[in-house]
């Protein structure tokens, strides 16, 4: 049976170009880059090029680059550096859980958290987060992409919000990146947050931007690698690839790969519209990434869904990877006012640049009738 794939905010599959230099460095890069010998200034030299790719992407210095894990170790360290015991916080109520759950460790610790809503299309009014700064407020995260509904925050506006108040500001980029230009410059950013696996590298990678000359306590102490920021031996197979996939996400953004997903997806809702009664998109009047579409479809669980049209092939999901399982609706869709019997029948549909059109014409042709068979039979599922 033929598949298609498109969960692609969830994971991506790596792109030729990463895959070769994993192969790389997994048969001749087995020097640890600390070492002074030459198989070690080789390692070295890894991975300072794909730092320097990584900072190419985001406009800003490659010694303001910190390798890390992952999009969570990145958020957990820009959080948990910048809010010491006492301060204050304010995050949105549409952060990824991994800036959420940190938020509950903070305010055991003292941190007293505000969270700012957003409106009716999942965006934040950045008045309304100028309303929640204090005197003692240390930081305001806000993601620039939602990773349910692709939304697009104002974080521009924010930023120079936040910075007249002489507080500092970190954005969660994970879903952005590679999908809208990002600059650390243009958004005012101190701290920025970025995952290899949603721009076509390898899981177990991310980085943290963190601005020159900020105050900065690591998450992880030991060895002084990575200037003394992250402690441990770098992963280099998959800073090799993360390197190549920052090279491809900024060549994807001038080469046609955006407007083509766009072109997709508005189709995919268009299409939707015309077969299936009943069907809203979720931050749909609002700037949204390429390659994302947030649908409910009323009366119809999504686990139902998701379910039949694995069946035929065909991969979506309804929502945050990192809370698969959950019984309970997205948060992301519940701020946004969703009833939570609408937020549980809304499903997520992700494009990559490894789609092709063939996928899209199976999905144009399974998924409104199995909506349409579903409602004829909920029981088929």
């Amino acid at each position: 049976m033929r598949t298609a794939y498109f969960d692609n905010n969830a994971t991506t599959r790596v792109l030729p170009s990463v895959q070769a230099a994993m192969i790389r460095v997994l048969e001749d890069g087995y020097g640890n880059p600390s070492a002074l010998y030459q198989r070690g200034r080789q390692a070295r030299q890894i991975v300072e090029d794909a730092r320097g790719a990584v900072a190419a992407l985001l406009g800003c210095r490659p010694d303001e680059v910190i390798f890390t894990s992952g999009g969570t170790e990145s958020d957990n360290a820009a959080l948990f550096s910048a809010c010491p015991a006492g301060s204050h916080l304010v995050v949105s109520a549409i952060e990824h859980d991994a800036v959420l759950n940190a938020c509950l460790v903070l305010k055991r610790q003292g941190v007293q958290v505000s969270v700012v809503r957003p409106d009716g299309n999942g965006r934040l009014d950045p008045e309304e987060v100028g309303k929640a700064l204090r005197p003692d407020t240390a930081l305001v995260s806000v993601m620039t992409a939602n990773n349910e509904t692709g939304v697009i925050q104002p974080v521009e506006e924010i930023g120079r919000l936040v910075h007249d108040r002489g507080i500092a500001f970190h954005t969660d980029a994970v879903q952005a990146a590679g999908k809208i230009p990002v600059s650390v410059r243009s958004i005012g950013c101190d701290l920025l947050s970025l995952s290899a696996h949603k721009i076509h590298g390898p899981q177990g990678i991310g980085a943290l931007y963190l601005r020159k000359g900020l105050a900065f306590r690591p998450l992880l102490v030991g060895g002084h690698q990575e200037r003394g920021r992250r402690a441990g031996t770098e992963n280099l197979p998959a800073i090799a690839g993360f390197g190549a996939a920052a090279l491809a996400a900024g060549q994807g953004l001038e080469d046609g790969s955006i407007t083509r997903l766009a072109a997709w997806r508005d189709a995919i809702e268009r299409h939707l519209a015309q077969q299936v009664d009943g069907v809203a998109i979720n931050g749909g009047s609002a700037p949204r990434v390429a390659n994302t579409s947030n649908l409910t479809i009323k009366g119809i669980p999504s686990t139902a869904l998701l379910v039949a049209l694995d069946r035929q092939g065909i991969a979506l999901s309804a929502g945050s990877a990192c809370r698969a399982g959950s019984r309970r609706p997205s948060h992301v869709l519940t701020a946004m006012g969703l009833t939570a019997a609408d937020a549980r029948a809304a499903i997520r549909i992700s494009l990559g640049k490894l789609n092709s059109q063939q996928d899209v014409d199976d999905l144009l042709e399974i998924l409104p009738r199995s909506i349409l068979e579903l409602r004829r039979n909920p029981s088929a599922a």
